[in-house]
């Protein structure tokens, strides 16, 4: 027994005694130690304390209902505590990545980790999905031939593949949600892949005539020139539900003879980045409308909360954030060989942009 009739009790070496006053103080000291571990950020030290107050306390006598109730708000803490640290280590990336060979298309997914497409050579089946945990980089999916583009919703990832598009579980088991023939008309090169606003239902791109887009020299037939004039415009835009039905959202388009990024918009619209003409793109009220110009190579096409507007040039190797009426921008990434399909990681003012043909993903704060 300890002094004037409590019994002492030993705890992780540190002496405790039973009784109201000593419960009270381990109380208000495992609070004051639950809000300490949250903004230290340090996860390991967390999770140490958790279990520290988790034990003091209930080798305390818990007969009384205030201190129950004070004990279950210090657990509950802890708990909290313990949530935003592991969400804070989650979203703690390095600003380079290596993924590996031909990386596409990025998302956010399966408890809040990123999915990055990864098409590796040119063999049939080689292609993989990548999870990247903080940065830890491991195979998450296997069996594609082209993975391009890929999203999240309906608890699923989808991602594209050549004239298919597959569905991806929580496991990585890959199953197909729609290929050629449930297409209303021959696709060509199915590219990008964005979550509708719905809940219920992807958007994706198929490029159409992408091979022609280029001269001998691999650059852009110039505006103007009898090959622009003549490349032909076929590139869709199609609805998918999450039923493998398919429709078309965007119809041919010279505005989009090659489109290539499709985004949906805080008001729940669509938008286009169109690689060859380099518009950016968005379906208002039926009608295709050019917001902005000049981003030949587009790729990614989103928008955040406020209005704005990014778009990145698989071409020229950076991503813009663009002002809400169209009128100006500002580079939010530059120098990369080829910037893909970004993920737009709003809560944290930063951009997920995979270079193709570097092998990795750079992280960029706007």
């Amino acid at each position: 027994m300890g002094q004037a009739g409590f019994e002492t009790v030993s705890c992780a070496g540190f002496p405790y005694r039973k009784g109201v006053r000593l419960e009270l103080r381990e109380i208000v000291t495992a609070a004051i130690s639950a809000n300490w571990y949250r903004q230290s950020g340090r996860f390991e030290i967390l999770v140490l304390g958790f279990f520290h107050a988790n034990l003091c306390i209930h080798m305390s006598a818990t007969n009384n209902r205030f201190l129950q109730l004070a004990s279950a708000a210090v657990f509950s803490a802890f708990a909290s505590a313990a949530v935003l640290v592991a969400d804070h280590h989650k979203s703690v990336l390095p600003d380079v990545i290596e993924v590996g060979q031909r990386p596409e298309s990025i998302t956010k997914g399966f408890d809040g980790d990123f999915f990055v497409t990864v098409m590796n050579g040119k063999e049939a089946g080689d292609g993989v999905i990548k999870r990247i945990h903080g940065s830890e980089v491991t195979v998450f999916a296997r069996g594609f031939d082209e993975p391009k583009g890929i999203c999240f919703v309906g608890g699923f990832l989808f991602a594209t593949d050549l004239n298919k598009v597959r569905r991806i579980d929580k496991k990585g088991k890959v199953t197909i949600l729609a290929e050629g023939n449930d297409f209303p008309k021959v696709v060509s090169y199915l590219n990008d892949a964005a979550a509708g606003s719905d809940g219920k239902s992807i958007y994706i791109t198929d490029m159409g005539a992408n091979t022609k887009m280029h001269g001998p020299n691999g650059k852009l037939w110039p505006f103007g020139s009898e090959e622009a004039r003549a490349f032909p415009s076929i590139g869709r835009v199609y609805r998918i539900g999450l039923d493998g039905k398919v429709s078309i959202a965007i119809d041919a388009n010279p505005l989009m003879p090659c489109p290539n990024g499709v985004g949906v918009g805080k008001d729940g619209q669509l938008m286009v980045g169109a690689f060859f003409t380099g518009n950016l793109l968005e379906l208002r009220d039926g009608e295709l409308i050019v917001v902005a110009d000049s981003f030949r190579g587009a790729d990614a096409v989103e928008q955040d909360s406020e209005g704005n507007y990014f778009v990145s040039s698989w071409k020229q190797g950076r991503a813009w954030k663009v002002a809400a009426d169209g009128k100006s921008s500002q580079v939010v990434i530059d120098g990369l060989l080829s910037a893909a399909d970004f993920y737009l990681d709003e809560a944290n003012s930063r951009l997920l942009v995979p270079d193709m043909l570097a092998g990795t993903v750079n992280v960029a704060k706007y």
